[in-house]
């Protein structure tokens, strides 16, 4: 026996039928979610003022973005409980990545010294003399067998002379800073501290090692 469509009408409320239904079902799922935690944000803003020490420079400094494993330059905020075990702090985040908030601390830094004929981010136009390269290897609260975490960055810094693309300079540095409490927003601010102390440590050091190259290379310059 061969069935026989359904009229066209009836055909069309089975389609309507359906179609509720379907959505009826899309509904509840979405309904059923769980809300996403809400994380809180935070943005180390360091404002670091010229150390004394730091001598005047004539030539010109490109900064290129820090490089970093994708865990370290991460907007969750890394932390080690123990040496071989890295966590994040649930519900909380960075606003941008570690590697930006160096680079803009350590530009800001410089510009503001006003000890250095021009610096400005790779790409910006500047006819620089030098290049900066960062390698971000450490953004982390560390416990490190304590009771209170510290907040610890360490970078490798390579000072590159752009006529020839030698290395006039290479250093790395570290910062730690022990938080108050173990809060959140404690280790945050030992961060801000941390960020701060070791783009002093940066920005001196540029300075003088560009400063100790271009005598090296020009050695009857009269450069400051």
């Amino acid at each position: 026996m061969t069935s026989r469509p359904l009229p066209r009408p009836y055909a069309l409320l089975r389609r309507a039928a359906g179609l509720s239904l379907l959505l009826s079902l899309s509904a509840c799922s979405i309904l059923g979610e769980k809300p996403k935690e809400r994380s809180t944000l935070y943005a180390p803003d360091p404002r670091v003022q010229a150390d004394a020490a730091w001598p005047n420079a004539d030539w010109q400094l490109s900064l290129t973005p820090p490089t970093s494993a994708r865990m370290i330059d991460s907007l969750r905020i890394a932390v080690r409980p123990s040496p071989n075990e890295m966590q994040v702090y649930k519900g909380a985040g960075w606003a941008k990545p570690p590697g930006e908030m160096l680079q803009d601390a350590l530009l800001r830094a410089l510009e503001d010294s006003g000890r250095i004929d021009a610096v400005a981010r790779q790409g910006s136009g500047v006819a620089a003399d030098y290049k900066l390269v960062l390698d971000l290897r450490r953004f982390e609260s560390d416990y490190n067998g304590q009771a209170l975490p510290s907040a610890t960055i360490e970078v490798s810094a390579k000072l590159l002379h752009n006529s020839d693309q030698k290395i006039a300079a290479a250093r790395t540095f570290v910062q730690s800073q022990r938080a108050s409490t173990t809060a959140v927003p404690d280790v945050v601010a030992a961060f801000d501290g941390a960020l701060a102390a070791i783009t002093r440590d940066l920005g001196g050091w540029i300075l003088t090692s560009g400063n100790a190259h271009e005598q090296a290379e020009h050695p009857r310059s009269t450069r400051r």
